[in-house]
């Protein structure tokens, strides 16, 4: 009874202009199925993706605040050309540097228009069949521990599990990996980005909700109110959803 990754979830003041970066970000198109902008390939409408992890903005009233994302995306590239290319694209799209103590490293860390950080990745081979997002990434404390919770709550095999990173991927090799890394400090206020979790179809979503809270995940409000979808915390307090079958 385990559940597939389908979508990271963004929060925005401005959805349309959030999703437009997103979509010129990927390569990808923009979808309005319903009160929020989907990010998904391009072609006819479909959801959830069968292959790729979507990007879904979602419309708060707040604005974010200055604490560093603990959930954020990394982009990949082919070649250092694709690499410039593409950070030159999205600072001229409204992407802004972002300092979040990485030092010298050969990726460049970002900025979209609201706040949210993400990297651009310098070539990797590992990445080389992701698509536009390599990977989800979590900052945690226990990589290992995480790995356990996200290895049994959903479809995904691991792929290398250390005391610094963790990373799963989907048992068919396609599509963005999931990373848990080590990283200081704790998490003191909600996230901006979070993941979306769905049942397969014929499954029990109310028992795959009570199967994750013996797993460790715990409750969560956010002031969703009377909604279909179920929202979470995983163990080290990283929200996340599990929607609805439609």
């Amino acid at each position: 009874m385990s559940l597939r990754p389908v979508q990271v979830n963004i929060k925005a003041l401005d959805t349309a202009a959030v999703g437009r970066f997103w979509a010129e970000a990927l390569g990808w198109s923009v979808f309005s199925p319903g009160e929020t902008v989907y990010v998904a390939p391009p072609g006819p409408f479909t959801w959830p993706d069968p292959v790729f992890v979507g990007v879904d903005v979602v419309a708060v009233p707040d604005a974010g605040t200055a604490t560093k994302n603990r959930v954020h995306l990394d982009l990949a590239t082919t070649s250092p050309a694709h690499q410039a290319e593409l950070v030159a694209r999205l600072r001229a799209l409204g992407a802004t540097p972002a300092d979040v103590g990485q030092g010298d490293v050969p990726w460049t860390v970002l900025a979209d228009p609201e706040g949210n950080e993400f990297c651009v990745l310098e070539p990797r081979e590992i990445y080389r069949d992701t698509g536009p997002i390599a990977a989800v990434v979590v900052d945690c404390a226990d990589p290992r521990a995480m790995a356990r919770f996200w290895g049994e709550a959903i479809d995904w095999t691991p792929h290398e599990v250390t005391d610094e990173h963790a990373a799963l991927r989907s048992a068919r090799g396609v599509g963005p990996y999931l990373e848990l890394l080590r990283t200081p400090g704790v998490k003191t206020v909600p996230d901006r980005v979070h993941l979306d979790l769905l049942p397969y179809p014929g499954d029990d979503t109310a028992a795959a909700v009570a199967r994750l809270r013996d797993l460790g995940a715990t409750g969560l409000d956010v002031g969703q109110g009377d909604v279909p979808w179920t929202c979470l915390s995983d163990p080290e307090g990283h929200e996340f959803c599990v929607l609805a079958p439609s």
